[in-house]
């Protein structure tokens, strides 16, 4: 059995990174006194994943983690218990119950929703270029890789994005071969208005995939 967990990331944990989160989770389900389930090897660590890394400096209401227990639980339990491990600012938002067979989060996740706050004198003119973006089919963007830079076409990326009075709200691809984030997306925008990119609040709002139609879908649904 697996437990699903949807929590979020507030303001003041944005600059802890994906890595000591990773850690401070490790640290926190040992003290819930769930059956938690183990590796195996020289050395042993609870088994969990991730939905999708968040990067540093971003806040989130949908973040999704996966905990293997070594024996069932009641949802409502697990729900409590990890809710008491964990601090006000990483609150326990969703619990769903999954069984061994079911996909892993991070290989369910196909893309993303997130809110832009833009900041500053030159926020208007960059969100002002968003339905010249959004009317091209082809943007160019450099895009950062393991491997070092490469040029991609980042419009087939951006799914949606629509202009709100501070910012806008984007739905983009997260894929392991398709991915653009809010950032690099905001520094086309800048170039194609002409200045520097303003200063960015991200805000993470739903992690999804697909369901067995091809639909969107929030990542706990299915």
């Amino acid at each position: 059995m697996r437990a699903m967990i949807r929590f979020g990331k507030q303001p003041r944990l944005r600059f802890i990174s994906h890595l000591d989160l990773q850690r401070f989770f490790q640290r926190a389900v040992n003290r819930t006194g769930l059956p938690i389930a183990w590796s195996q090897g020289f050395n042993p660590h609870p088994v969990m994943s991730f939905g999708s890394a968040l990067a540093l400096g971003w806040t989130s209401e949908y973040e999704v983690i996966d905990i293997k227990l070594s024996a069932p639980m009641g949802r409502k339990r697990t729900e409590d218990a990890i809710r008491a491990a964990l601090p006000e600012d990483l609150p326990v938002l969703e619990v769903r119950m999954v069984d061994d067979k079911h996909a892993a989060p991070m290989a369910l996740v196909t893309m993303s929703d997130y809110r832009v706050t833009l900041e500053g004198e030159k926020a208007p003119a960059v969100i002002a270029q968003i339905p010249a973006l959004m009317a091209r089919e082809s943007v160019t963007a450099v895009k950062k890789t393991k491997s070092g830079e490469k040029e991609i076409n980042a419009r087939p990326m951006v799914i949606d994005l629509q202009a709100t009075a501070e910012g806008f709200t984007a739905r983009l691809k997260l894929t392991e071969r398709e991915s653009i984030k809010p950032d690099l997306l905001i520094a086309l925008l800048s170039e194609m208005a002409g200045v520097e990119p303003p200063e960015a609040r991200i805000h993470r709002v739903m992690l999804l995939g697909e369901d067995s139609e091809g639909r969107p879908a929030p990542l706990m649904t299915l």
